[in-house]
């Protein structure tokens, strides 16, 4: 299975943790339902252009962290999340995502105003 990621080297985030978050929003979002498996750490290593210990990192995080499972000799597959940590999960990535565009616009010298307004455009365009 080939995975819809993306990882940029120009990112100040780690790719790891570019693989754990992109992951983790396919599983709350529901692009990954419960029981998917999961591409290897050497397939998904070798898909992104990274290394091997990056991605193990990013596997071993989501493992911690309960949204995905690992069976010796059978593969790695994603978790039944929680509905709470699925609505927290879906929050704090909004609210980051969020709080970076309102860093970016600041940046821009753009105003509240400015921001609410072009929000409020957002909206209005949905998907």
């Amino acid at each position: 299975m080939k995975l819809p990621i993306r990882v940029s080297e120009e990112s100040r985030e780690p790719i790891y943790h570019q693989i754990e978050s992109q992951i983790k929003a396919l599983i709350v979002g529901g692009q990954l339902s419960p029981g998917t498996s999961l591409p290897s750490i050497r397939a998904l290593a070798t898909e992104l252009g990274c290394s091997v210990i990056t991605t193990r990192r990013a596997y071993q995080n989501l493992e911690i962290k309960g949204f995905i499972k690992t069976a010796q000799g059978k593969g790695t597959f994603v978790r039944e999340v929680e509905d709470t940590v699925q609505k927290e999960t879906k929050h704090k990535a909004a609210y980051d995502a969020f709080r970076k565009a309102i860093s970016q616009a600041e940046q821009l010298g753009c105003s509240r105003e400015e921001m609410q307004m072009i929000f409020q455009q957002l909206m209005k365009e949905g998907k």
